[in-house]
């Protein structure tokens, strides 16, 4: 302390002038003492209070405590005393039971309270029916309120009263059946005032306000329960039909009985082999009571579901939707009996699912008929008695063998297999009478199940009777084509016994007409799958199921599995298609496979071909008298070696000129030419030296195969596919001196043959082309000034082959042609 003090002076009197300020600074210090006194004081205080109140509040809790122990004494005494037990815990467990008889009682007389609150409720009921209408409904709905709100009470009580929930609800229900009886009675005492069910435009005016007071009743009742099925989060599907409205039911009675006598027992009426007979009845009666339900029951529907979510259903704002959902029922109950009696007899069942697909077809176009919302089409009776009540396997066993059995029919017919050339254009390729009558089947079995708004049982029928009938053709196809191969094979010939008439047939027209069977077979039912697939009733079927096919759960087991499902319609089924790049078709597989077929047939034809061509030109190959041929011997006239060719073109291209489309002659001819063209530039052309009289009937002979060509292809086919032997021909034959006046024309003309001249030139014309342009005038250059230009190099090659118009030939194709010039030699 005493150094604190005299630092705080040392710090205050620095200097002799701060001794003035001593008394200041004396009295500075005084009152700082003051204040601390005053705070010291404060504290005491502070801490005397807190003190007496740690006191006080120990006291108290000191005495809370005792008397607790008090009371908790006493309770343990009075509690031995009432139960009687000789320990406190004893005597809890026994008064815990005495209170859980109590709830038990409590319990008890709330059931017993409720019940008596339901009686009350259904006597109250009862008392006003027949009173006042309007005054029972009140009751009914209170009792119907508390059924609902009891609901989630036991739900959430995990099923704790059961027998008294069903005992309200069968209270309830039982309510209602009264209530509903009694006002459906009042309707039909109007109903018979009205003389229904007689055909009426109108209700008399005298009977409307108690028509509508009836029909209101009616309606009033349902409503909440038409409410509730609204809301009601359940699993009904969003195609369920709605209920019949009462009174519509009410009115559909006499109608029944009606039909009921007609459509029942021994009735002439009532045939295995018509129903179109009860179905026609049904059109009728809606068309026959239609205005009556638009003038009677329209604007009283408006008036009580219009502004309520139950505007949204047609089946309950439109009236003519609303009766013919009161006549369903009725058609349901007499096709369970009717399809029971016709199970086992195909046809009739067959006939009776076509006639429903009518039916339902007609009141879809006729009156729009769709009864839970205009967006969701009506599944219709087909629906109901192939998937609800199980006859779609049965009706699909009929249906297969019935379009199996057609099948077989066609393709054992005796002209199956004949080219019919009168049901196509004439250029394009003539398919068998065989696979234009499948084709025509398959369509009229599209025709059949296109109605079907089951996506399962579209793809079914597809897969089970289309697609397999399809697989069957193409199998037969298929068959058909390996006869041939085995019977044209060396080893075939001698297993079969074939004689030498039988080969020279296969190996002639009539093999060629077999192979075009099955390659116009194949390209008709091919390009028919391809047409197939751009339908919309195809497009549509392969939208909704790739869309299946994105989220596989969706598959109905009955399809198979997806990979099933791909192998049989299309392996792009099921592939993602989030930017657009997964195109695919029903047919792809199917198409895909006739494609190969069609291939395949088209290459073993061309492959006849080529092979029939060089056998028939290995007399022309064995030729050698090209050097020696004078102007006696040779000219105009055609080698006589080359007449089995030209008889074998005619033959070939006679028939395949009329047997396939224009686009595959062309092909065929293509490889044709360029198998002669190969032929003779190796075994002829190239092989032999050639005077100008030779080089002169090489010239004549080729002219005479283009010409022929082009008689059953098109003009200039032959040139085009000829064009290096032709070529090498106007080469081989180009005159000792240039002499040749060459005026070319178009490039594809027959008239580019210079037959002054025994030769063929080739320009570049354009028939529109102004003068100067299309048509090219080249220097008249004899052989050996072509020959010297062609040896001396590739340059001088180039420029003179580009003076003849030649373009094809290569500088080595053309000094290989060239030394086999006579006249060079020498």
């Amino acid at each position: 302390m005493d150094v604190r003090v005299q630092d705080y002076l040392d710090d205050k009197l620095q200097s002799s002038a701060d001794l003035e300020t001593l008394d200041s600074l004396l009295e500075k210090v005084k009152s700082q003492q003051e204040i601390l006194k005053k705070q010291l004081d404060e504290a005491r205080q502070d801490h005397e209070h807190a003190k007496r109140k740690s006191e006080q509040h120990h006291d108290s809790t000191r005495q809370k405590a005792q008397a607790f122990q008090k009371g908790q004494g006493d309770i343990d005494r009075r509690l031995l005393v009432v139960t009687r037990s000789e320990t406190s815990d004893d005597a809890v467990r026994t008064f815990e039971a005495s209170m859980e008889r109590l709830r038990k009682l409590d319990v008890a007389a709330g059931y017993v309270e409720l019940l008596k609150e339901v009686d009350g409720l259904r006597t109250e009921c009862t008392r006003q029916l027949g009173k006042s209408d309007d005054a029972a409904l009140e009751p009914y709905r209170r009792l119907q309120r508390l059924v609902t709100s009891l609901q989630p009470l036991q739900e959430a009580a995990e099923g704790a009263a059961p027998h008294l929930l069903h005992h309200i609800v069968q209270q309830a229900q039982g309510l209602r059946r009264t209530v509903q009886q009694a006002f459906a009675d009042d309707m039909e005492k109007t109903l018979k005032k009205m003389a229904w069910p007689k055909a009426l435009e109108t209700v008399p005016l005298a009977l409307q306000k108690e028509w509508s007071t009836n029909f209101g009743r009616l309606v009033d009742l349902q409503k909440p329960e038409l409410e509730d099925r609204e809301h009601a989060d359940t699993q009904r599907l969003p195609s369920e039909e709605p209920p019949v409205l009462l009174p519509l039911e009410v009115m559909v009675r006499p109608l029944e009985q009606r039909f009921t006598y007609h459509f029942s027992g021994t009735k002439p009426t009532n045939r295995l082999d018509k129903p179109e007979y009860f179905l026609q009845h049904t059109i009728d009666l809606i068309s026959t009571y239609s205005d009556f339900v638009q003038n009677a029951l329209q604007p009283l529907l408006l008036q009580h579901f219009r502004g309520t979510d139950l505007a949204f259903t047609p089946a309950y704002i439109d009236a003519t939707s609303a009766f013919i959902t009161a006549l369903l029922p009725m058609l349901r109950r007499k096709l369970a009996s009717f399809a029971s009696q016709v199970e086992g007899q195909s046809q009739l069942l067959s006939h009776l699912v076509h006639e429903l697909i009518s039916f339902d077809t007609t009141l879809q176009d006729t009156y729009a008929y769709a009864p839970v919302s205009p967006s969701l089409p009506w599944r219709g009776l087909s629906y109901f008695l192939l998937d609800t009540s199980g006859y779609f396997e049965k009706w699909l066993s009929v249906e297969r063998d019935f379009a199996m059995s057609r099948y077989r029919s066609i393709v054992l017919s005796d002209e199956a297999g004949e080219l019919d050339y009168d049901s196509v254009s004439a250029d394009a390729t003539k398919p068998t009478k065989m696979a234009i009558r499948v084709n025509d089947l398959l369509e009229t079995i599209t025709d059949r199940y296109k109605p079907l708004l089951s996506f399962s049982q579209k793809l079914r029928f597809l897969i089970d009777v289309q697609i397999a009938i399809f697989d069957l053709f193409h199998q037969r196809l298929n068959s058909s084509l390996e006869a041939f191969l085995a019977m044209t094979s060396s080893v075939g010939r001698t297993v079969h016994g074939l004689s030498k008439e039988d080969q020279a047939e296969l190996q002639g027209v009539k093999g060629l007409d077999r192979l075009c069977r099955v390659f116009g077979s194949a390209e008709y039912v091919e390009r028919a799958m391809r047409d197939w697939s751009d339908d919309v009733f195809f497009l549509e079927l392969w939208d909704e199921l790739q869309d299946r096919a994105q989220n596989r759960d969706t598959i109905s087991s009955k399809l198979g599995g997806l990979q099933e499902i791909q192998q049989k319609t299309s392996s792009a089924v099921g592939g993602d298609d989030s930017i657009g790049e997964v195109e695919g078709a029903l047919f792809d597989e199917t198409a895909a496979a006739y494609y190969r077929l069609r291939v395949r047939s088209e290459n073993i034809i061309i492959e006849t071909l080529t092979y029939n061509i060089r056998e028939a030109l290995r007399p022309y190959g064995r030729v050698a008298t090209w050097a020696s041929l004078s102007t006696t011997t040779g000219g105009g006239s055609v080698s006589a070696e080359l007449d089995p060719t030209l008889r074998l073109l005619a033959d070939y291209l006679g028939f395949l000129s009329k047997a396939v489309g224009k686009l595959p002659l062309r092909r065929i001819t293509r490889v044709i030419c360029h198998t002669i063209q190969t032929y003779i530039w190796d075994t002829v052309l190239t092989r032999h030296s050639f005077s100008t009289t030779g080089a002169t009937q090489l010239a004549s002979d080729v002219r005479a195969i283009c010409a022929l060509i082009d008689r059953y292809v098109g003009h200039g086919q032959a040139q085009a596919g000829m064009r290096k032997l032709l070529e090498g021909v106007t080469l081989i034959g180009l005159p000792v001196r240039g002499e040749i006046q060459r005026v070319q024309p178009s490039r594809s003309g027959v008239d580019g043959i210079d037959e002054s001249n025994d030769g063929f030139a080739w320009g570049e014309a354009d028939g529109d082309a102004e003068e100067g342009e299309g048509m090219v005038e080249h220097k008249r250059m004899g052989l050996f000034e072509v020959e010297r230009l062609v040896f001396m190099d590739n340059e001088s090659a180039r420029h003179a082959l580009e003076l003849l118009g030649l373009e094809v030939l290569s500088e080595n194709d053309a000094r290989t042609v060239l030394e086999g010039r006579v006249e060079l030699g020498s």
